[in-house]
């Protein structure tokens, strides 16, 4: 395995050496599914298909063809520290405001308001990989564990 350099390291704790999207996998897939789709012109046998009771679910087909088309543009050929992901990103901002390498640098990263719009995707991945950062260093969170997403604990009532 290629030893990786500390620009893989976004703002806020996540690596893009992890991330599918920049790793394109998923968007070659579904460009390549989408070309095979209209070469058979599935479309087609979806429609005719779609009346039998078993096959029902390809009556939304065109539904499935219109998000195979997003997921070929889940491609981010940058990393975060190059301008990648979100243009407008307040954690990079902050960051950058403050002039520290990312949010591990911060003692206020755990209770960030900025942070949490990652808890969607990444659960509490980011908070883990920031305590990792903040313990280890970049070099040490590289040669370590890395989260992409970790589900939250369960909110008690």
């Amino acid at each position: 395995m290629a030893k990786l350099k500390k620009d893989v390291v976004a703002y806020c704790g996540l690596c893009c050496a992890d991330c599918f999207w920049r790793e394109g996998t998923v968007a070659d897939l579904a460009r390549d599914l989408r070309k095979e789709l209209r070469r058979v012109r599935f479309d087609v046998s979806a429609e005719a298909l779609s009346d039998i009771p078993f096959f029902k679910a390809l009556k939304k087909y065109p539904e499935c063809y219109e998000v195979l088309g997003v997921l070929v543009k889940l491609r981010c050929r940058k990393l975060c520290r190059e301008g990648g992901g979100n243009p407008f990103c307040a954690v990079r901002t902050c960051c950058q405001k403050k002039e520290i390498e990312g949010c591990w640098e911060c003692s206020e990263f755990v209770d960030c308001k900025k942070l949490k719009f990652l808890e969607k995707g990444h659960g509490v991945a980011h908070i883990r990989n920031l305590r990792r950062l903040k313990r280890n260093g970049v070099k040490g969170f590289l040669e370590g564990k890395r989260d992409w997403y970790v589900k939250p604990p369960a909110k008690k009532k």
